[in-house]
């Protein structure tokens, strides 16, 4: 088992200064049809189509302070790789990006136009990951795309975003699948009063099962939720924080999702992933009230979904 630290204050200061160095806060809509006070955090308008380049960016950063010039080993479903992928471009770094045989096609080739090595391996993340953990040990610096202060420092500054953007901010809806992103936020968000809930696919469902602690069995089974599926690594340091920051916890079924992509395609004309939809599903099944006293913020978290999955969601 890895030891990893908790980000601490200097952790989430250099994140977020190097975080505003290469990317624009990205905008807030009305959530029209949801209900009064919801509108929508869209990640979907980063630059590589997911809130992950803001882990990706200070992880890289760190790493290059501490030790100048390692390379960066990474694994990922996809949108964790892209978001590495970009930092190590624009900060002049080798990478090394594992993928699993089954990753999202959509985004593979959406990795294969950066200049890192992209290695496909295995069936699943769990495999991909164990393979970069293997690279890493034999000379490279391996990049969680959860389990990583640095990583949970970069996604902490949406935290800081949303306290600058929304006013009167109550609750912030977030996907879950390693934890790193809800762990960020609501560390950035903990002395602020702000409600803090994760979704999750009901087939994939570790951090729901850690979070409840109460003998919720562990689902991992195939999701079209690519983003958020797989089990959580031993120790992780996102277990921990859920368990202190989070409110609560909910899971979405795959119709659920399909649901809210085709919502936010055809009432909103936004293009959505699965992993990014599960927030809306929630709402819209009825598994998380929005707040009545103040604002109601759902995370869309990416768009990287491949043409042909579109397409079939679209046609219901």
């Amino acid at each position: 088992m890895r030891t990893v630290t908790l980000p601490d204050a200097d952790t989430l200061s250099a994140a977020g200064e190097v975080v505003r160095r290469f990317l624009s806060p990205t905008p807030i809509t009305p959530a029209s049809g949801l209900g009064a006070d919801i509108v929508f955090k869209l990640e979907t308008l980063q630059p590589t189509g997911s809130f992950k380049v803001r882990g990706g960016l200070a992880a890289v950063a760190a790493a290059q302070r501490d030790e100048p010039g390692v390379p960066m080993v990474a694994a990922s479903a996809g949108n964790h790789g892209l978001g590495v992928a970009f930092a190590a471009d624009r900060l002049g770094v080798e990478a090394t990006v594992v993928v699993a045989e089954t990753a999202s096609p959509a985004k593979v080739r959406a990795l294969e136009q950066f200049s890192v090595r992209l290695v496909r391996f295995g069936r699943s993340y769990d495999e991909a990951e164990a393979r970069a953990l293997e690279l890493a040990a034999a000379g490279g610096r391996f990049l969680s795309p959860y389990n990583d202060p640095d990583v949970v420092a970069g996604q902490a500054s949406l935290g800081e975003e949303l306290a600058s953007q929304v006013p009167n901010l109550a609750t912030v809806i977030l996907p879950v699948g390693g934890g790193g992103l809800i762990s960020g936020v609501s560390l950035a968000l903990a002395t602020r009063g702000v409600r803090i809930v994760g979704v999750e696919p009901e087939r994939s469902n570790a951090m729901t099962a850690a979070f409840r602690a109460d003998g919720t069995p562990v689902v991992l089974e195939s999701t079209m939720a690519d983003g958020l599926a797989g089990s959580i690594e031993e120790g992780s340091i996102t277990v921990d924080l859920v368990r202190r920051h989070v409110d609560d916890m909910a899971t979405v079924s795959e119709a659920e999702m399909a649901d809210a992509m085709r919502v936010l395609a055809f009432d909103h004309g936004l293009v959505v992933e699965a992993s990014g939809s599960v927030g809306v599903a929630a709402l819209r099944a009825g598994r998380i009230k929005p707040d009545q006293g103040g604002t109601t913020v759902v995370v869309l978290t990416g768009r990287n979904i491949a043409p042909d999955l579109l397409v079939r969601v679209l046609g219901g």
